[in-house]
């Protein structure tokens, strides 16, 4: 059985073959339980857990499980420890132990481009970033990957780590126009693309503020009493999800609207899979607001994982 740390992924990934990867991967049969997700504390102000992720397919069998400690950040740890098990399917044999944290990393920001892909207006080039965090530059690279980007605007609530996300970015990606969205409404109304990934439990997006055309991208917040946006926006768009078993049990941006009346399990429009298996844009016209919620899938991590394995040989 190999075991591959996170250097070797980071080496072996590109964002053009794992998106690529991940629309192929979605298409085919799979299994796919609901995930599982353990609170390790009865203190409501406590988000520490633990989550089991199984996925299959015709290839192979996985199991993603990780630890969640959001305040890990005040002891200068990873918030996030995480390890994949690849299993043959024709045979049950282990084949790999893999890195989970920068999987995550990378099939998170792939899948945020794919959903993108049938979703976005073909034309979009102006993208806003919510969030400065680890995903920021691999949400800005796979974006770039799938879309002719020509501006970003980064927002977060520290000014020091978006300038140094800035110089970061601006030094990766010259030929991009680099930003800070002082103005979080203005930046939201001159945005093609909105991609959030905070820890708020706030609403950070409204709805009134999103301008038609625009697409608009979840995936901060897996609590179902927390939420990166407002009730309005999710009334005033079409609705498309990751994985639906996920999302209706964790994604307070969804649950809450169906707790105040205003929306329903039955109004999500799709999910990734029935995305990818149309193979053409979702998108009404120009004018529709889409709406993406993500909170992460078994069968994202292990195409990502299983892709890392085949180009080790």
């Amino acid at each position: 059985m190999k075991i591959i740390d996170a250097q070797q992924v980071n080496q072996i990934l590109d964002f053009p073959n794992l998106i690529n990867a991940l629309d192929a991967g979605f298409k085919q049969e799979f299994g796919m339980p609901q995930r599982q997700v353990f609170a390790l504390s009865e203190d409501p102000a406590k988000h520490d857990g633990f989550a089991v992720l199984p996925a299959w397919n015709e290839d192979v069998i996985g199991v993603k499980a990780f630890t969640y400690f959001p305040d890990n950040g005040s002891k200068s740890l990873p918030t996030l420890f995480s390890k994949i098990l690849l299993f043959s399917r024709a045979d049950g044999q282990p084949l790999a132990m893999i890195d989970g944290t920068t999987v995550t990393y990378w099939r998170t920001a792939a899948v945020s481009a794919l959903a993108s892909r049938y979703l976005a207006r073909p034309e979009s080039m102006r993208l806003l970033l919510l969030g400065t965090g680890n995903l920021a530059i691999p949400l800005v690279q796979a974006h770039l990957a799938e879309h002719a980007i020509s501006h970003v605007m980064v927002w977060g609530r520290s000014t020091e780590k978006v300038q140094n996300l800035l110089q970061s970015l601006r030094t990766r990606f010259p030929h991009v126009e680099f930003s800070s969205a002082d103005q979080l409404a203005k930046s939201v109304q001159n945005a093609d693309i909105i991609v959030s990934a905070t820890g708020s439990s706030q609403p950070l997006v409204f709805g009134r503020d999103v301008t038609e055309g625009c697409h608009v991208d979840l995936l901060g917040n897996h609590s179902q009493d927390r939420r990166e946006c407002d009730t309005t926006l999710v009334t005033r768009s079409s609705v498309y999800v990751d994985y639906r078993a996920n999302v209706l049990k964790e994604a307070g941006e969804l649950l809450i609207p169906i707790s105040e009346g205003v929306f329903s399990s039955g109004d999500v429009k799709g999910d990734l899979a029935e995305l990818c298996r149309r193979g053409q844009t979702s998108r009404r016209d120009a004018s529709e607001i889409t709406l993406f919620k993500s909170v992460g899938t078994a069968l994202s991590d292990l195409i990502c994982a299983k892709l890392v394995l085949d180009r080790l040989g």
